[in-house]
């Protein structure tokens, strides 16, 4: 008996995904728990893995489309099942959910193509075939019993090869001139944000210099002590340290607007923005961030930062911050004018730390010195109370002990 592939509640409030990538496909093999596809959701990219093992007899939900929880994602069945021996349990889950009304979207009811030639096509590669125009006929299976796989076809039109309307596939794959690269659904998510912060604060600027001479010493006495407890004691944990206690000064920087008034917000949660690389980035929450010793910050920045590189992150881990912190120094910029994560009062850009210098009672020495720049939301703080927080971040890690 196949299983069914479900999508699944990832979180409080997430009732559903957009599915941004299959890392099987039919007629491939798979274990139970081993990664079957990705999702997104609130920009978290999220591994789902099998149910079952066995192997792949059809995608139901192509990439980019999005799906709602419980409705069926693929169907995975033993070696030597086919889709017509389950094509049953499709039915009955199609009619249960017209039953209930949820409609799935319209792409989910591409039928599947069966030929005598061709053998069973499943939706996803019928689906490739028509939009770059590929003659079936032309491809070779390489799945199960020789089925023609998603890979099959876009091998086939990487290959420069000709199409059924004879027109060579240059768009896909072009050896010259410019070349599209689709967004992805986070790329898409990271824009609208962006662009709607800017149209709702007027954002203003605001840097200061600290000088990191005792967090550097601090950090070498005890980054080993930390080890030992399988921690790694970055930088990014005593900015975040600081950013509490400026934040505790100064609580309206804490807050958010709102038509009513200034909703000054009881629990200080610290979002963190971790590049992605060309992926873009993300921003985890540690949350209740003013209740952590150095310890327990270091440990939630390390953990944060990992699951959100391997795509580990839930839903409720990017959700209810307050406060963020952008260290952009760590590909070399000093200063930078972050834009400001909504509906927060304000973000921290940090830039890259160097030995620069300076004047020390009327003495020139060489401290390890950084950019800090604040921006700010302009109908919630003023120049002043901005410097104030800034100030007291500066005044926190140039005094650490």
């Amino acid at each position: 008996m196949a299983t069914k592939v479900l999508v699944p509640r990832l979180g409080e409030g997430v009732d559903e995904v957009t599915v941004t990538k299959w890392l099987k496909q039919v007629g491939d093999t798979i274990n139970e728990l081993e990664p079957l596809l990705e999702v997104n959701t609130d920009k978290v990219d999220t591994e789902i893995p099998a149910p079952a093992s066995g192997v792949i007899l059809r995608i139901d939900m192509q990439e980019g489309q999005v799906g709602k929880v419980g409705e069926l994602l693929a169907l995975i069945g033993v070696a030597g099942e086919t889709v017509d021996s389950v094509q049953s349990a499709v039915v009955s889950e199609k009619s249960a959910q017209e039953a209930t009304s949820v409609k799935e979207p319209a792409a989910a009811h591409l039928p599947p193509s069966t030929t005598y030639d061709l053998g069973f096509i499943s939706p996803v590669v019928a689906k490739i075939a028509a939009e770059h125009g590929v003659d079936l006929s032309q491809v070779s299976g390489t799945g199960m019993s020789g089925r023609i796989t998603k890979n099959d076809v876009l091998n086939y039109v990487q290959s420069g090869k000709k199409t059924a309307n004879n027109k060579p596939q240059a768009v896909v794959m072009p050896v010259a001139g410019d070349q599209l690269i689709k967004h992805t659904t986070m790329r898409k998510s990271i824009a609208q944000h962006m662009v709607e912060s800017k149209h709702t604060s007027p954002h203003v600027l605001t840097v200061m210099e600290a000088d990191m001479s005792c967090v550097t010493k601090h950090r070498s006495a005890n980054k080993a002590a930390f080890e030992r407890d399988g921690v790694n004691l970055t930088f990014t944990a005593y900015f975040m340290m600081a950013i509490v206690a400026g934040l505790k000064a100064y609580p309206q920087t804490n807050s958010s607007w709102t038509d009513e008034g200034l909703l000054v917000h009881k629990n200080i949660n610290i979002g963190m923005a971790v590049s992605l690389g060309e992926d873009g980035l993300i921003v985890p929450v540690i949350k209740d961030a003013d209740n952590l010793s150095l310890l327990a910050m270091a440990r939630s920045v390390n953990d944060l930062a990992t699951r959100s590189r391997n795509k580990k992150l839930q839903p409720d881990d990017v959700k209810g911050g307050t406060f963020t912190l952008t260290n952009h120094g760590v590909s070399g910029s000093l200063f930078a004018f972050p834009v400001i994560n909504q509906p927060q009062a304000g973000i921290l850009g940090v830039g890259a730390m160097q030995k620069r210098a300076v004047v020390i009672d009327d003495a020139i020495a060489i401290r390890p010195m950084v950019y800090m720049s604040f921006v700010f939301d302009h109908r919630i703080l003023d120049g002043a109370s901005a410097d104030w927080f800034l100030a007291k971040v500066k005044e926190t890690l140039e005094n650490w002990a």
